[in-house]
């Protein structure tokens, strides 16, 4: 079992994100217009160096020496990639969202794009003049992202490649990303094994998309390919061999997903201490109330667990343990509902003021309920976890880290 610790480092660092996060970004996030991609922030993300962050780790080369030259991309780490999307999230959650949708676009191109692709697209990516989005969900296929039927049809003539024809749904910068990573069928009726990933140009012919209004106001939108050509050229890997591309990259995030998560918890009882500590009630302070000290107690041990159980997982992955699919589905479950939990008992403790428009905690009320749908709804990560825990026990290691056999078929897709 893969041990971690934070270093001095490491710490000054998170310390370091969550001062910039409020100081220096939430003020670009606040001139942002609701449901729009905010290219600003995304530029600043950029001049600080943390999109670069995305595809080097902790890494001190700049775009042009890692990957001017369209060179493999160093893998980043896990537990790097979980600190820097929860401390964000404390301080503003529209930078932590618009970093990690970066990555989540552009990462297939990083882990499985040609030298070519990776020379044109990842340094603009991470200096935030490109945006990226990750097209896996379709209006009948989200959780269950193999049972997806946007059709890659054979274009006439040799070497002409496939027309795209079909919707994506619920994609996060569409329609006003630069670049799509879609997820194609290829061959029909092959489930997992006949998907192929693209790149996708927004320019391209046929493609069209509109914005979606979210309880959230992010950008999210549906995409409509009609005919959309793509040609070898565009392909992220091998045909057929696309459902991998995704799950390399879901693999990767589904931790930080628990790690934004628990940045928002973290916010949330943060601003509850300080709030139960001034507020009087009954004669003294609320915290002195023995029912608030223990819903405040227990908001606490939820956020600690949290945090705990993502960067084991977290750190399970950067050590190439074999139970990382497992780990992985309980940190995202996990997080996801701790902070849907400690966020509502904030609310709760608030009183009427958490629910005025422009308050902390009604902002994050808002935020925190979409991550427990996308990347795999909670009830996914569950048939996750119960399978690989069968299959360890079938492979004679019960009570032992189980053998890493991905779960295909149930995983879902960002909203």
């Amino acid at each position: 079992m893969p041990v971690f610790s934070l270093d001095p480092v490491q710490t000054a660092w998170c310390a370091e994100l969550r001062a910039l996060a409020a100081g220096t970004l939430e003020p670009l996030a606040r001139r942002g217009a609701p449901g729009r991609v905010n290219r600003p922030l995304l530029a600043a993300l950029g001049e600080l160096g943390l999109l670069e962050r995305l595809f080097t780790g902790s890494q001190t080369k700049g775009p042009g020496e890692a990957l001017g030259d369209g060179g493999p991309v160093a893998r980043p780490g896990a537990l790097d990639l979980c600190l820097l999307r929860e401390s964000l999230a404390h301080g503003c959650t529209e930078a932590e969202t618009a970093l990690a949708l970066q990555g989540l676009g552009a990462r297939p191109i990083a882990s499985a794009g040609t030298a070519e692709q990776r020379r044109r697209w990842l340094p603009e990516v991470m200096a935030g003049r490109a945006v990226a989005a990750f097209a896996l969900s379709e209006p009948g296929a989200g959780s269950d992202a193999a049972a997806l039927a946007l059709a890659a049809e054979p274009a006439s003539g040799a070497g002409a490649g496939w027309r795209l024809t079909g919707e994506k749904c619920w994609i996060s910068n569409a329609p006003e990303a630069d670049f799509y990573t879609v997820f194609a069928r290829t061959t029909p009726g092959a489930g997992a094994r006949g998907v192929t990933a693209f790149l996708v140009p927004a320019d391209r012919p046929g493609l069209s998309g509109t914005a979606l209004q979210m309880l959230s106001p992010h950008p999210v939108g549906a995409l409509v390919f009609d005919g959309t050509p793509v040609t070898g050229d565009d392909v992220l890997g091998e045909v057929d061999r696309g459902f991998g591309v995704a799950m390399d990259t879901l693999n990767l995030f589904r931790p930080s997903v628990g790690a934004f998560a628990v940045g928002m918890a973290q916010a949330a009882l943060d601003a509850t201490l300080a709030h139960t500590a001034r507020r009087t009630a009954f004669g003294g302070p609320l915290k002195d109330l023995q029912s608030v000290a223990h819903q405040v107690a227990e908001m606490a041990t939820r956020t600690e667990a949290a945090r705990l159980l993502v960067l084991s997982a977290a750190a399970a992955y950067d050590a190439g343990a074999a139970d990382v699919p497992k780990r992985s589905a309980m940190a995202k479950l996990f997080a996801t509902e701790a902070a849907q939990y400690v966020v509502d008992a904030a609310v709760q403790l608030h009183g009427a003021r958490a629910l005025e428009r422009g308050h902390l905690l009604e902002h994050l009320y808002r935020e925190v309920r979409a991550p427990r749908i996308y990347e795999g709804a909670t009830e996914v990560q569950r048939s996750i976890v119960a399978k690989e825990l069968y299959a360890a026990r079938k492979a004679g290691k019960v009570g032992e880290a189980g053998e890493a056999g991905e779960v295909r078929g149930v995983e879902g897709a960002p909203a």
